[in-house]
């Protein structure tokens, strides 16, 4: 199977431009074949792509080296002419070896067709009756073939904003499949965010995947819905320039980089930041949430709930990914079985409470420090498309618990406090007591779930820097379990879990 794209009267500029944004969607494995007479363009191409991955200095043809090779910024990269290749040198190059870790940029790949990968991006490029346009054709082969799809889908929208002409970059994105890219302009900027709708997983339960039972997003439907709810009420989620709800594609406002995690390494007072961002929740819980959300020339959005079937979903991550990469074997049901019957009743009645409009990963990768603007807008809210109804302590923990950076325990207290004494102000109904029993208890859940999580992207995805914040995770978890409303639920994890500063190593 294969699809093809062709552009005609392509200039240096066009050719830069397919560039990058081809960059922007390259991955480890990746071969680009490059074909085409002597002059078409493919060495002038190669050397484009590599800069716009970021491979610093001069770039040499391989002419007579055959090969070279870079280290970009995300991965590393092999430069390759086969021009003067001859068939025994095939073997000696090593290319293989270094092709499932690398990308792989081939000149004359059709002297080694019968090498090539069957997964793979075809450039074939040609000269015009115009001197300095060219004639491209890309054909995608194996696996390539939705990513060319993909690829020309996200330039035709790009293509039909006021930044069809920018300059685009790679931003690193988060752990999901979403993929972002800064698009600038001599006097402005935009992100451009790739999300493509995301297939089902394996049912999990009740013939439901995982992401329907937790009620996660599957398309972009909830964060434009969500954005604009944010927006509505005075707070600073990115304005939303452009989006194609089908394609899964949005250009929004470029809020800089002052993400929380980048301005707190610089030295900038944590309790500021965080003080602003608890005030941006006291913010949301001070307004009802209504159900529908409207989408401009769309359908309005339904919030779903978070209901205690999504809470014991994510829960259930512990037992499913972190217990057994603990133990080296699955969990026993047992195990499982009197997991579940204590986290039922207590999420049950947490799912119940304080009722709010909840963004779910309220933390610092996800909150920008916008100190020169005023008021409640200095705290950018970037990730959103997973928000829901749900108890309003579930997105203060996820502040104040903070899974990729410690927050002391001393802050914690001193702003949880500062939380409670506002609401206690505003309304003469709430407990502090009751709010902490709820804290604890969504800290409890959120810490197991991202003990889990991590788990997971280590064994099933190969993502293991992700284990470096388990420790952490799991001192956090520690202290809501310290809560005497969840002494019976406590004395599972001593028994299943041993303590965080004992925590061996895992069978990932």
């Amino acid at each position: 199977m294969s699809a093809s794209w062709s552009l005609d009267g392509v200039d240096l500029v066009a050719l830069d431009r397919l560039a990058q944004r081809l960059a922007l969607v390259l991955k480890p494995g990746d071969l680009i074949a490059l074909s085409g007479p002597l002059g078409a363009g493919k060495t002038t191409f190669a050397r484009l792509l590599l800069m716009r991955l970021g491979v610093p200095g001069e770039v040499p043809s391989p002419t007579f080296s055959l090969v070279q090779a870079y280290a970009s910024p995300r991965f590393p990269v092999q430069h390759c002419d086969f021009y003067r290749l001859e068939p025994r040198e095939l073997a000696e190059l090593g290319l293989d070896d270094a092709l499932p870790t690398s990308v792989t940029i081939v000149e004359w790949a059709e002297r080694a067709a019968d090498w090539l990968p069957a997964d793979r991006l075809d450039i074939a490029m040609d000269e015009t009756a115009e001197p300095y346009r060219r004639r491209v054709v890309l054909t995608g082969h194996g696996g390539w073939e939705p990513r060319l799809e993909r690829l020309r889908s996200m330039s035709d929208f790009i293509d039909t904003t006021p930044y069809a002409d920018a300059a685009a970059a790679y931003l690193q994105g988060d752990a999901s499949p979403r993929g972002y890219a800064r698009l600038s302009l001599p006097h402005r900027s935009a992100i451009l965010m790739n999300a493509p709708r995301q297939p089902d997983g394996p049912p999990i339960r009740d013939g439901k995947p995982y992401s329907r039972l937790a009620h996660l997003a599957e398309d972009i439907t909830p964060f434009v819905a969500a954005g604009h709810e944010l927006r509505r009420r005075g707070l600073m989620a990115p304005a939303l320039y452009a989006f194609d709800l089908d394609q899964g594609f949005l250009l929004i406002e470029d809020l800089g980089d002052g993400v929380y995690g980048a301005e707190l390494a610089g030295g900038a007072p944590m309790e500021r930041l965080y003080a602003a961002a608890v005030d941006v929740l006291l913010a949301i819980v001070a307004e009802p949430t209504p159900a529908l959300l409207p989408i401009e020339g769309h359908l309005p959005y339904r919030l779903p709930p978070y209901d205690a079937d999504a809470l014991l979903t994510e829960a259930l991550l512990l037992t499913d990914w972190f217990w057994p990469a603990l133990h080296g074997k699955a969990t026993p049901n047992d195990v499982r079985d009197l997991y579940i019957d204590l986290w039922r009743p207590l999420l049950e009645q947490a799912a119940e409470m304080d009722n709010t409009l909840i963004l779910r990963d309220y933390h610092s990768p996800n909150l920008m420090w916008l100190p020169e603007r005023h008021g409640l807008q200095q705290v950018g809210i970037l990730d959103f498309q997973d928000a829901l109804t749900g108890p309003a302590a579930y997105d203060l923990v996820s502040l104040l618990q903070d899974a990729r950076l410690d927050v002391p325990e001393a802050l914690e207290a001193k702003l949880f406090a500062r939380y409670c004494a506002a609401r206690s102000a505003s309304d003469p109904q709430f407990s502090s007591d009751q709010f902490g029993v709820l804290y604890a208890t969504l800290g409890a859940q959120r810490n197991s779930k991202i003990l889990g999580i991590f788990a997971r992207l280590a064994k099933r995805d190969g993502k293991r820097g992700y284990l470096a914040h388990i420790p952490r995770v799991a001192r956090y978890l520690e202290r809501n379990l310290a809560h005497p409303a969840l002494d019976a639920l406590r004395a599972w994890y001593v028994r299943e879990l041993p303590a965080a500063d004992r925590l061996p190593s895992l069978s990932l």
